[in-house]
């Protein structure tokens, strides 16, 4: 049987185990560990590693994979689970998206034992993890307060990722090429496939998105034949080939006249940007037709800041007016 080893522990067939692999310590001497809980069937299967946390105040992704631990949802009959709902410790301790030193653990893979912080969290996430799994799910939210319709990220040329899109059956699901120095890319390279969900924002629940990704987990594992039965998709899966954003073209205040996954026209009014001393208002308009799959809750804005997050699928090409 495949040999599953983390840490210097090894998990047999039927086995739970908590391991904690020790990333640094603070200045004051306290030790951070990253906690990994492993849950092996009794048959043997796929590997599937469930991450969260890469970004500290990413919550709701924390949530899906703390659900499931703590409902048992996590245990296969068939392979082995690999639970990480907390990444970046530093991060979630101090409600920050990166680490202290200020970089993106997400943008620092493949890391390096002796590097930055951001790039020894990112070596040991592929030096004790990474080389054991055959799928991932990486879970996040949108950042800086701007709220994502839940939606699964994957590059969609590989059949593998497009099955495990379909097989979770998010609302939408992005076409979405690889980031550089990323775990997904990272991971891609060594042969892994992962793909990522991304639902609601930054230190907010929300629990549709955390709903739909216990849902489409679960779908992932009966399609990876980890389990027997799991929830039926509800909502319809729509595949986004193509993306833009509405950016800001003054300073203001935003308010939207629309919402997160819903429908927009081209020409439609979508928000208002208007000044705090009641100088000018602007309306902006949707340029094309799509859905809105992130949008922005900062009323606060400066020029250029992105407002709202625009993704079409071939029902919103169809919906467009030919050209002239």
């Amino acid at each position: 049987m495949r040999k599953i080893v983390i840490a210097g522990q090894e998990i047999l067939p039927g086995e739970f185990k908590e391991i904690d692999i020790n990333i640094a310590r603070l200045p004051s001497h306290t030790v951070i560990d990253t906690p990994i809980y492993v849950s092996r069937g009794e048959e043997e299967g796929p590997v599937l590693a469930l991450t969260a946390g890469m970004h500290g105040d990413e919550i709701n992704g924390m949530e899906i994979v703390r659900r499931m631990l703590d409902s048992g949802l996590h245990k296969p009959k068939r392979g082995v689970t690999i639970c990480m709902p907390i990444v970046n410790m530093y991060g979630f301790l101090n409600y920050s998206r990166d680490v202290p030193d200020g970089k993106d653990i997400n943008r620092s893979f493949p890391g390096n034992k002796s590097g930055s912080l951001a790039s020894r969290v990112a070596y040991h996430l592929m030096h004790d993890v990474i080389p054991l799994i055959d799928i991932g799910i990486d879970f996040h939210t949108g950042g800086a307060m701007r709220a994502n319709y839940p939606q699964v990220r994957a590059v969609l040329r590989h059949e593998t990722n497009l099955k495990l899109a379909e097989a979770f059956h998010a609302p939408f699901t992005i076409d979405a090429p690889y980031r550089p120095n990323s775990l997904r890319k990272e991971a891609a390279r060594r042969g892994k496939y992962i793909i990522v969900y991304e639902g609601g924002e930054s230190l907010r629940f929300d629990q549709q998105a955390i709903e739909i990704g216990i849902a489409g987990t679960l779908r992932v594992m009966k399609h990876l034949n980890m389990i027997d039965v799991a929830p039926e998709a509800t909502d319809e899966n729509r595949i986004v080939w193509n993306t833009s954003w509405i950016r800001a073209h003054h300073a203001g205040l935003f308010q939207p006249n629309v919402k997160c996954g819903q429908l927009v026209h081209k020409g439609e009014w979508v928000g208002t940007i208007t000044d705090p001393f009641g100088e000018f208002k602007e309306e902006v308009m949707a340029p094309e037709t799509a859905f809105v799959i992130g949008l922005n809750n900062i009323p606060v804005i400066n020029a250029g800041d992105a407002l709202m997050h625009l993704g079409m699928d071939n029902f919103c090409k169809l919906d467009q007016p030919a050209e002239d």
